[in-house]
């Protein structure tokens, strides 16, 4: 079973950017053979897919809203997926998951917080 860690959130104002890291893990679970996803969740809000990426990093997907500002990818050899967030916004603000597999519904790390504020 996969183990998922996220870290990279926290404060920034807007315009601002961040990257979050995602270190993978877990006997059995091949890192590479695996597609991989971002997802959030703003306050009171529930769970939105932002992103996903195919095993071999050839291809990405990404909600509308986040194209042009929002880049995912992922290192193989070091078995960690990325988000590089740019010009972020207030509506950014939520707690970032990774996910495993193509959209919002594989196992999912605690997550990482990114508030974006003045």
């Amino acid at each position: 079973q996969v183990q998922l860690v996220e870290s990279g959130g926290g404060s920034v104002q807007p315009g601002g950017s961040v990257n979050l890291t995602c270190l993978a893990s877990g006997f059995g679970f091949e890192f590479s053979q695996n597609a991989m996803s971002w997802v959030r969740q703003a306050p009171g809000k529930g769970l939105e897919w932002i992103a996903s990426l195919t095993a071999d990093g050839s291809y990405s997907k990404y909600i509308r809203f986040v194209e042009g500002r929002f880049t995912i990818s992922r290192d193989n050899a070091k078995n960690t997926l990325f988000l590089q967030m740019n010009n972020l916004e207030a509506d950014d603000t939520a707690t970032y998951f990774c996910a495993e597999g193509w959209g919002k519904g594989g196992t999912r790390g605690p997550g990482t917080r990114v508030t974006v504020s003045e």
